[in-house]
């Protein structure tokens, strides 16, 4: 073979040359101190940490083991900014090498999360997560857009859910870059599109789980916009539960995952047959109760019945007449009886103001030859003629 002038038996095999560098590595980076920020970080159910230390131009596996990791006063995610002590290991079978960690302690916030929350802070004060923007989400959804990767777990997450639960809502794709540097303006653009052409009445946006960096398209300013400004309800879906992007908070709904968001929009087809049934059957029982009083009722019209009804209110009423001709009738003998007294009162009164009745008592009246009434002795003298007047018939006399 050109270039090669040694002989088969002086060629390392793969396991030496690897043996060869797993000495001199681990020998030589026994006890390595690194700072770098935490990146992919997926701990394990066994209580292990695994994630990669990155910083602006390389990053390294590493892998922090239970034991250690039981002494962190703090938790471990993506973004943090670290300070570690470890050894480096190969791991002979694939060739690959790894920082196994002794010791870790928190150094700082990362320039990914402090971009991020610098940009959150940026966005919450143009008022892009007020509650008072969110719009309701649509109780029963004929289309449903997804904003994703056309060959996404995702996709296929969302398709399985709606093929499960209803069928019958139909799943546009509006395939986009999820991961990279184009990433966000792909989503932007299919964001706008949907939009712009009203194809659908509610939007998934979102992707499967992954690093920090991975997610990093869904917490660009202009895909946080666009969502913010959908006049389609939206519902993001970014990574898994514990993850989370700014457009989380500009979405009219956040769900944990793809598959969840789907769970949302979509409702149980069987469920809303088995609610359209039972109302029905309400309904019905509703409608043939009131038709089965009505027939009982309508019977109580016959002629004979009405006649006796009829009669009932009669009699009631003329019994409810004659009660009111006795107590009028009642009424007006005791007013006239009453009148009469006065009346009788008053005659009296006027009869012992008569004149008459003081000349019965032997009262007369005297009065001048002309007529006038004396009144007292000084109005007469000695020869005057004068008439009186007893209770009944008149004399005269001549006054001496």
């Amino acid at each position: 073979m050109e270039g090669i002038n040694k002989t088969e038996e002086d060629a390392f095999t793969v396991s030496q040359l690897t043996g060869l560098i797993k000495t001199m590595l681990e020998g030589s980076f026994s006890n390595v101190v690194l700072k770098g920020e935490i990146s992919n970080f997926k701990p394990s159910a066994s209580g292990h940490l695994y994630f990669s230390l990155k910083d602006s131009n390389a990053q390294i596996s590493a892998v922090m083991f239970r034991g250690s990791a039981s002494y962190l006063n703090f938790k471990p995610k993506d973004g943090t900014f670290v300070l570690v002590k470890g050894k480096i290991s190969v791991y002979e079978p694939r060739g690959n090498y790894q920082l196994i960690i002794s010791s870790m302690i928190e150094a700082g916030v990362g320039n990914i999360m402090e971009m991020i929350e610098m940009r959150k802070r940026k966005l919450a004060a143009e008022g892009l997560f007020n509650s008072d923007k969110k719009k309701p989400l649509p109780f029963f959804p004929k289309t449903i857009g997804v904003v994703t990767s056309s060959n996404g777990a995702a996709l296929r997450d969302i398709i399985n859910i709606r093929n499960r639960r209803n069928p019958k809502v139909n799943i546009i794709v509006l395939p986009s870059l999820v991961q990279g540097d184009t990433a966000a303006s792909s989503i932007e653009y299919m964001i706008k599109v949907a939009n712009k052409y009203e194809i659908c009445d509610a939007l998934i946006i979102g992707r499967g789980g992954g690093s920090l960096e991975d997610l990093l398209p869904f917490s660009e300013e202009n895909v946080v916009r666009a969502v913010a400004e959908s006049k389609i309800p939206t519902v993001t879906a970014v990574g898994h539960e514990i993850d989370w992007a700014l457009c989380d908070f500009a979405s009219d709904k956040r769900a944990p995952t793809p598959s969840a968001a789907a769970e949302i929009l979509i409702p149980e087809l069987n469920v809303i047959q088995g609610n359209i049934e039972y109302f029905k059957d309400e309904l019905l029982n509703g409608i043939n109760a009131k038709i089965n009083s009505t027939r009982l009722l309508l019977k109580t019209f016959d002629t004979e019945n009405m006649r006796t009804r009829l009669q009932n209110i009669e009699q009631r009423l003329s019994e409810r007449f004659d009660r009111a001709f006795e107590s009028l009738e009642q009424l007006m003998k005791k007013i006239i009886e009453e009148k009469r007294h006065k009346v009788a009162l008053c005659r009296q009164t006027i009869e012992n103001c008569s004149p008459q009745t003081v000349f019965d008592r032997g009262y007369s009246m005297v009065c001048d030859k002309d007529g006038n009434v004396i009144r007292s002795a000084d109005q007469v003298k000695s020869g005057d003629f004068i008439k009186i007047r007893p209770a009944t018939g008149e004399f005269e006399a001549a006054v001496k």
